[in-house]
């Protein structure tokens, strides 16, 4: 008896009707199966989504990492800088000092005499102790790798 009826009442439709109710049965049919939460993908444009986006919080990381790498060496640059600021501050202040004190000594125009020497000694000991590492200074190191000639 359905069957009946449903056969008289698709004859009975015009082909717009028909294709209306086709219409609205795949909707329906869309619906019902997307609350029970079927999805239907045929690119699979949600996986490649997450990828891209996946793929896009790692170039973020790794920029940050890249930004906070230089940042921390841009640090390190500005201490060592200072430092060596400081040093070369340190010396010529007292350059300065042993400069004037040997122009204005009552010994300057003599041959060197041996206070004129201690002086001089002095002050090659406080640069020394201001910077160690210049070259004269007992604790300097050879600039020379090994096996290579001294400059």
């Amino acid at each position: 008896m359905t069957a009946k009826l449903l056969t008289s009442a698709l004859r009975t439709l015009t082909p717009l009707g028909l294709i209306a109710g086709i219409v609205a049965t795949v909707a329906a049919l869309g619906l019902v199966l997307g609350g029970l939460g079927f999805r239907w993908d045929p690119l699979d444009l949600s996986r490649r989504r997450a990828e891209a986006s996946e793929a896009a919080a790692a170039r973020a990381r790794v920029d940050a990492d890249a930004r906070s790498a230089e940042a921390e060496g841009q640090a390190g640059q500005v201490a060592r800088l200072d430092a060596s600021l400081r040093t070369a501050r340190s010396l010529d202040r007292a350059t300065t000092l042993a400069i004037q004190d040997a122009r204005t000594a009552d010994d300057a125009d003599h041959p060197l005499s041996n206070d004129r020497a201690a002086r001089l000694r002095d002050h090659d000991h406080e640069l020394c102790r201001i910077a160690p590492d210049l070259v004269g200074c007992a604790a300097a190191p050879d600039p020379a790798a090994a096996g290579e000639p001294t400059v």
